[in-house]
Formats: C-alpha cells, structure tokens, sequence
C-alpha cells in the first residue's frame, strides 16, 4: 500500500517521479496548475502536447516533464461540474484511475496529484477530495501497484483540510 500524504505548495516545485497536470480537453495549457505546469516545464511541454490531439475527459496521458523536477508528467481532464447530475464524481474517480494506471506502467514509484476540477471546473471540494483519496486507496490496494508514494498537493488551506479530513476518514 502507497503512502499517502497531503501538502499544501507549488506542484511545480515537487521532487517526485511524476506530477499530475490538471488539463483542458485540449492539453494546451490554460490557467491555474495547467497554466503553472506549463510555464515551468517550458515551451517543450506545449510541443509534446500539440499531436497528442487533446485528451477526453477521465482520461489521461503522460509525456516528459523537461523542466520540471521530476520525470513525467501526467494530464489528465477532469470533469466540470454541472451540480453532479452529469456523472461527474465517476469522471472524477476515472481521472485518477488512469493516471495511475499509466503511472505504474512507467514504473512511477511518487506521484504528486493537484486537486483536479477544483479550481475553475468548480467541483466541490470536499467531495473531489473523498473521491481522490478513496480512488487512489482503491488502486493502490493492488498487489501490483508499483506507487510507494502519493501526494495531495494542495493550493490553499480550505483545500488541504478537505484533503486531510478525506484520508482520516478511510
């Protein structure tokens, strides 16, 4: 089982094997951890994204991370949140499921996730918090799991006691 822990700095600042990149659909960069994910890997992230052609929503994918401290980073799209009618907590759960997945296919041994679709995709916060965790518990489980480490990186204080009281409570 994956150590899990919660922080509150910059992603892009993490010494870990990969970082997640909470991406648009178009995996161009934007604002918010997308936008500083890419401002600190350089221009050579945009030039790895552009012919992937985008990434659907609960999906992920990795390239390199150039610039930054670690090796790959992982984008992946969450969902926008439309009041939970839209099967968002299940995109939600997929988002971290995938990385995951294409974590352990690379031999990724720390991972360091953002709170996905919590900044402007306006999912709530404390429920996004008990889906990551629960997800990456669930995962993690698995006698194959290669991931010794799992950080919730978090942007603020609100964030990072949603994220604190999600693992106390599993």
């Amino acid at each position: 089982m994956a150590f899990l822990k919660v922080v509150k700095d910059d992603i892009t600042t993490i010494t870990v094997d990969a970082v997640v990149n909470a991406a648009n659909n178009s995996l161009l960069g934007g604002g918010g951890v997308d936008g500083a994910i890419h401002r600190a890997a350089g221009p050579e992230l945009l030039a790895a994204c552009r012919p992937l052609g985008g990434c659907e929503t609960g999906n992920a994918v990795l390239t390199a991370a150039f610039r930054l401290p670690c090796r790959y980073v992982i984008h992946t799209v969450g969902p926008i949140w439309s009041g939970g009618s839209n099967n968002e907590a299940g995109a939600l759960a997929s988002c971290y499921h995938h990385c995951l997945q294409l974590a352990d296919r690379h031999a990724v041994v720390s991972i360091a996730f953002p709170a996905i679709s919590c900044g402007v995709y306006g999912f709530p916060i404390y429920p996004a918090a008990k889906i990551a965790v629960e997800s990456v518990m669930d995962y993690c489980s698995q006698t194959h799991c290669s991931i010794k480490s799992v950080l919730f990186v978090c942007f603020g204080d609100e964030v990072k006691m949603a994220y604190e009281g999600a693992l106390k409570q599993v």
